[in-house]
């Protein structure tokens, strides 16, 4: 076995949204930090988040577990938040949710690693007997706790943040839609900070709240889907009407898009999923799994969206409400 830096970090997926957060608080906390991703010559962008040397794209593809052993070797702590939103050819959901996970917590394990976190998501235990995303997530959890008992599982809901996909999304079909389609209006959503969720990352990775736990991470707001569509058009100064569509229609309209090479608006597993709830569960908040373990007070969408979705306005940074006023 390989000498065990306790400082140096092993962050699969971590040129991301999330993960760029959570490499710029590791790099701040003064870890080395192990950026591993299939492609790290789009990765360079990392490097500018510590100093010189500090961060390290490597290349890893988490379904080849000799690239994955690479990748881990000598890293004290090893955080894993690869994930694929739709199931297409070589990554599947079962390829990098289960198989993917299980060969990074058994690579963490034998290379000696101490502390691994690894990404699921919220409702996935709710979700799993409707949605293959959420049963591959469930099964991979089951994965990383078998073979590394003492790591800590995250279970974010949807989340916020300059360059996410959820929101700017739902600002781009604001603006571009004459009509908006409402899926599973009522279901409820607790959308999070992605900073907030990085922070929590962090604190777990250097072991400052208890392991061998699954961690749920809500926002302090819970809302409908629908609501939060209400949301975007406030914020993107938008007055669309919306139409509500049922699941078996809206499962039929996503098919089409499955089959043609290039990302889809929404997939069928994703329609189920709007159907399902994606709140912090009671007995979550009973044991303090949640955000009251990192001793984190969450961050409302009050405070953040304004800060970029006016670019969906009608006149983008001129529309904002604290846009300076024009000099004469």
């Amino acid at each position: 076995m390989d000498r065990i830096d306790p400082q140096l970090v092993t962050i699969f997926g971590g040129a991301g949204f999330v993960g760029t957060q959570i490499v710029q608080m590791l790099a701040r906390h003064g870890h080395r930090v192990r950026v591993a991703v299939r492609r790290p010559e789009l990765a360079g962008h990392v490097k500018m988040f510590g100093s010189v040397g500090q961060i390290q794209p490597i290349q890893a593809n988490v379904r080849n577990a000799a690239s994955v052993e690479r990748a881990v070797r000598g890293a004290g702590i090893v955080i894993n938040l690869v994930g694929v939103g739709q199931s297409r050819g070589a990554q599947s959901f079962r390829a990098v949710h289960v198989d993917g996970a299980r060969n990074i917590t058994v690579a963490a394990k034998a290379a000696g690693a101490t502390s691994l976190v690894h990404m699921s998501a919220l409702g996935v235990d709710v979700a799993a007997g409707v949605s293959e995303y959420a049963s591959s997530k469930l099964d991979g959890e089951a994965a990383v706790m078998e073979a590394f008992p003492e790591a800590v599982i995250m279970r974010p809901s949807i989340m916020f943040g300059p360059g996410d996909g959820f929101f700017n999304l739902m600002g781009v079909l604001a603006r571009v839609f004459p009509v908006l389609p409402l899926i599973g209006g009522s279901t409820r959503f607790q959308p999070v900070y992605v900073r907030d969720v990085a922070e929590a990352f962090v604190l777990a990775a250097e072991e400052q709240v208890k392991t061998g736990r699954i961690y749920e991470l809500g926002g302090p707001d819970i809302e409908t889907y629908k609501d939060i569509m209400l949301r975007v058009q406030r914020e993107a100064g938008r007055n669309k009407p919306m139409l509500p569509i049922p699941a078996g229609m809206a499962k039929l309209m996503a098919l089409p898009m499955s089959i043609l090479p290039i990302k889809p608006l929404i997939t069928g597993d994703q329609v189920e999923l709007l159907h399902v709830d994606n709140v912090v569960s009671d007995l979550a908040t009973k044991e303090k799994r949640t955000f009251k373990a990192f001793g984190i007070t969450p961050t409302g969408m009050d405070t953040i969206l304004p800060t970029y979705m006016y670019r969906f306005r009608k006149h983008g940074q001129f529309d904002r409400d604290d846009a300076p006023s024009p000099v004469l």
